[in-house]
């Protein structure tokens, strides 16, 4: 809401800002297409371009599968929001192809701060719950990297170092940006780049890996109730993070 010199701004009923109309659906079949860079996903026999005109190509026929889907289950408009796997591999090839070094240091950023590292000072319930869930996440991290994360107590800030960080980045190195795409989408839902490499890796599911970053959370709910509002901003990013788990099982599909 914007401020005028009279104070707040005031929304009049009839007069509030619309959210754009969703476009027409304008095809009737959906298919799927093989090219020389992959599967392209055809509507009418035509294929689909990503908002810089690029087209929509995936690595694996599994996935070119289930994008093909999300469009085919389209009504009568196009509703972004119902196609995540579309989002996230438009996302791929429109923003991260050119900046897969960016987007993996961004991971790594992440785990420089990473919300394993980061444990309750009290009340003690809590700090057994992290240490229960988190420790096993965190031994792996480091069996993985050979290196040792700092932890800290309460919110004060501690400095990985240099070395933990670069065998990180050697973890995240190997992932395209179809990868990255998802990776980091995990890390961003979680706050934690551990949590994400692991459900990469297949050391957690991706149900797992959701619950273990909300253990704070979810100790608060059973104290304090549930928040109607935060609830359905949890239930959305939830949505997002099975999205990009299955995006990324679909990589690895052949």
């Amino acid at each position: 809401m914007s401020e005028s010199e009279d104070g707040p701004e005031r929304k009049l009923p009839g007069k509030e800002r619309l959210a754009p109309a969703l476009p027409k659906r304008f095809y009737s079949e959906v298919s799927v297409g093989e090219g020389p860079d992959g599967f392209q996903i055809l509507l009418d026999g035509r294929p689909v371009r990503t908002p810089r005109k690029l087209l929509l190509t995936v690595p694996t026929r599994a996935l070119a599968d289930a994008i093909a889907e999300e469009w085919a289950a389209q009504t009568e408009r196009i509703d972004p929001s119902s196609m995540p796997l579309s989002k996230l591999a438009i996302t791929a090839i429109d923003a991260v192809a050119g900046a897969v070094s960016e987007v993996a240091h961004d991971i790594v950023r992440f785990a420089g701060s990473d919300l394993l590292c980061y444990r309750a000072e009290a009340p003690a319930g809590l700090a057994e719950l992290q240490g229960k869930t988190w420790d096993p996440v965190l031994s792996w991290i480091e069996a993985e990297t050979g290196a040792r994360f700092l932890l800290a107590e309460g919110v004060m800030p501690v400095t990985q170092n240099r070395y933990a960080l670069e065998r990180v980045g050697d973890l995240v190195a190997p992932y395209n940006a179809m990868q990255l795409s998802a990776l980091h989408v995990m890390t961003t839902l979680t706050g934690s780049a551990f949590l994400a490499l692991a459900v990469a890796k297949a050391e957690l599911s991706a149900e797992e890996a959701w619950a273990a970053a909300h253990v704070d959370e979810d100790w608060q709910i059973a104290r304090w109730g549930v928040d109607v509002e935060a609830a359905e901003r949890r239930r959305r990013r939830h949505a997002e993070m099975q999205a990009a788990a299955r995006f990324l099982k679909l990589l690895e599909a052949r």
